[in-house]
């Protein structure tokens, strides 16, 4: 489906030369300026662009600041405000990477949620998807553990709270929770230690999450493109060459993207974020109420919704590990939500559940709260267990076009198109 002849003309005797022997210069102009992209593409497929935009931003200003940073409990907080305060543009490298880890995770949302409706999961995507699954996961992990540098009283205690989570697991084997509690944190508390560990693996696992990346774009590239219509490339007028199409595009929607970006990183820096978190760590004194940053709110909400706190950390987990299994869970031949008229409306209802658990994560844990984050914890997981598998039977999808360009031409327009081609 993605294969194609490269237009790649060496202009010079050292890109000839070097065509020759290791021939990038082809590979790189073959993926990304002459590959196939579906001429029907909306600015949601920016999102792509868009992630990879932020991994290297958090990637660079991270290096930065670790060289700054000084991972001990006694010197974490006040090596924060020394960044900020003394570090030369440390207060702008900071706002950055604390800011655009929230605008990555934005992205992350838009692209799975574009995923979610245009059905990019369904074969022979497959491996994309499990793979975006697997980065997502690993945002997670990264950006938690990066939460608890700061070493405020925000930081301190989500961490507590979350480790202590695998205390758990002493429900179904006895002492196996808490030695992994104790395995985290270094000891028998969260300390310094938990502080050093969990530095190092934020420098990581950025580098491992680079990795994936790697891995997925290759897959898209291996695959080839999902598009509005869900249709596969049939003909050449289907497509137009990445570059300048749909480059163009992704630049486009960067700007935008980045306008937006520089207003929280020059004007509000610390609204995406909790005040709490500029007082230093007290092991003795526990907020009021301890929430996470606001892209892990949906899950939380899971998790405080099940009394049980085994089923409360199972439900949490779930709610994104069944992600990976929506290939085989979704019954229906038809990919976008365009042409399914009864999905269409149960996606939205999944939308408004995610967004509305991510509200009640954010609530104190009573009622009327506790009561409403059950009710979408209880759709969230209708959705992809019984709505997915049972509308794709029984739903009667619209006529699809027969190809791309019929999509976005008409018929008899794509079929002067066509025989032009020919």
């Amino acid at each position: 489906m993605a294969s194609h002849e490269s237009t790649y003309k060496p202009s010079s005797q050292i890109e000839k030369w070097l065509d020759e022997r290791l021939p990038v210069p082809r590979l790189m102009h073959g993926q990304f300026v002459d590959f196939p992209t579906p001429r029907n593409l909306n600015y949601l497929w920016t999102t792509g662009g868009l992630l990879t935009f932020f991994l290297g931003v958090q990637l660079l200003t991270g290096i930065v600041l670790a060289m700054h940073y000084i991972p001990s409990a006694g010197d974490a907080f006040n090596s924060v405000e020394s960044i900020r305060r003394d570090v030369n543009y440390g207060w702008l490298i900071r706002n950055i990477h604390m800011v655009g880890a929230s605008f990555f995770f934005l992205a992350a949302y838009i692209h799975i949620g574009r995923g979610l409706y245009y059905g990019s999961y369904k074969k022979p995507r497959e491996i994309l998807w499990i793979l975006g699954v697997v980065i997502f996961l690993l945002m997670m992990a990264t950006a938690f553990m990066g939460y608890s540098l700061p070493w405020g009283q925000m930081s301190f205690w989500a961490v507590t709270v979350i480790t202590n989570l695998f205390s758990s697991i002493d429900v179904v084997i006895p002492g196996l929770g808490t030695r992994i509690v104790q395995w985290l944190w270094g000891g028998f508390s969260v300390s310094g230690v938990t502080l050093n560990r969990f530095y190092a693996l934020h420098y990581l696992l950025p580098f491992v999450i680079a990795g994936v990346v790697g891995l997925h774009i290759w897959a898209l590239h291996m695959v080839g493109q999902n598009n509005p219509t869900g249709l596969d490339l049939k003909q050449p007028t289907d497509s137009v060459p990445m570059t300048p199409y749909a480059v163009m595009k992704d630049l486009f929607a960067l700007a935008v993207f980045v306008l937006i970006f520089a207003w929280f990183v020059f004007y509000m820096p610390d609204y995406l974020g909790h005040a709490d978190n500029y007082i230093e760590a007290n092991p003795l004194s526990t907020p009021p109420h301890i929430v996470p940053e606001w892209y892990f709110l949906p899950y939380y909400a899971i998790l405080r919704a099940i009394p049980d706190k085994l089923l409360g950390v199972i439900a949490m987990f779930s709610s994104i590990l069944l992600l990976i299994f929506l290939p085989w869970l979704d019954t229906s031949s038809v990919r976008s939500a365009k042409y399914r008229p009864i999905y269409k409306w149960f996606f939205w209802l999944f939308v408004i559940s995610v967004i509305a658990l991510g509200y009640l994560g954010s609530k104190p844990a009573e009622e009327p709260y506790l009561m409403w984050a059950r009710v979408f914890t209880a759709y969230y997981f209708l959705h992809l267990l019984v709505v997915l598998p049972i509308v794709g039977v029984i739903e009667i999808p619209k006529p699809l076009p027969r190809s791309i360009s019929e999509a976005v031409l008409g018929k008899e327009a794509e079929g002067a198109s066509a025989g032009r081609a020919s």
